[in-house]
């Protein structure tokens, strides 16, 4: 065995012991990132030293982890996208005809608008990520993909010809529409949500009948 394999293997197994630590260090600075950007609000950038101070640990620990503050943005956005999967996925999973699919997955994405304190937070990290038009509200793919991919199958179910364009689209409309209301401080009403719903499920019959929707 040479020199460096040792070292590797020592390396391996120091990580092994510390990696439920490291994801501990981790989890602390996403949730603390996002308390304090809530808190900023659109108003002022908190500082890495404002973060990791909320998170009771150390500069030493963020950078172990981030190489910046523009990095732990990122994944905070990430983190929030993979939320907001997870709940679409268990409230699709509540219908049984792909028309209830669509108004639960229309209605989950617009909730982000519909509570202050996520309204607030989701607001003020994309701010803090470069503004409105970034991460989730912009359709970006990483984030717009992944709501889409939710979506899919219901529009497939009603028919539609393209389901992957269809799904896209979609998303990139209430994606849309859930922008103006993080940037105006409004909340969507039940005849908005209502309407987007019909827009979606025409949508869908529209390329099943080989028609430009």
């Amino acid at each position: 065995m040479t020199e460096n394999a040792i070292a590797e293997r020592i390396a391996r197994q120091t990580l092994a012991r510390r990696g439920p630590d490291y994801a501990s260090e981790v989890r602390r600075l996403l949730d603390a990132g996002l308390e304090v950007m809530r808190k900023c609000g659109t108003a002022s950038r908190p500082r890495v030293t404002d973060i990791v101070a909320a998170a009771g640990l150390s500069n030493d620990a963020f950078y172990r982890h981030f190489a910046s503050k523009d990095a732990l943005v990122a994944a905070i956005l990430e983190d929030g996208t993979e939320r907001l999967v997870g709940y679409l996925d268990h409230q699709l999973a509540k219908e049984t005809t792909p028309e209830g699919k669509v108004r639960r997955w229309v209605e989950g994405v617009l909730s982000q608008a519909t509570d202050d304190d996520v309204a607030s937070a989701t607001l003020a990290v994309l701010w803090n990520a470069g503004g409105v038009g970034d991460g989730l509200v912009s359709g970006r793919p990483s984030a717009s993909a992944a709501l889409a991919g939710v979506v899919r199958e219901p529009l497939a179910e009603l028919g539609s010809a393209h389901p992957d364009l269809d799904a896209t689209l979609v998303a990139h409309a209430v994606v849309g529409a859930l922008s103006d209301h993080l940037w105006q401080r409004s909340r969507p009403t039940s005849e908005e949500i209502a309407h987007i719903v019909e827009f979606c499920v025409s949508a869908a019959a529209a390329t099943a009948a080989g028609r430009p929707s």
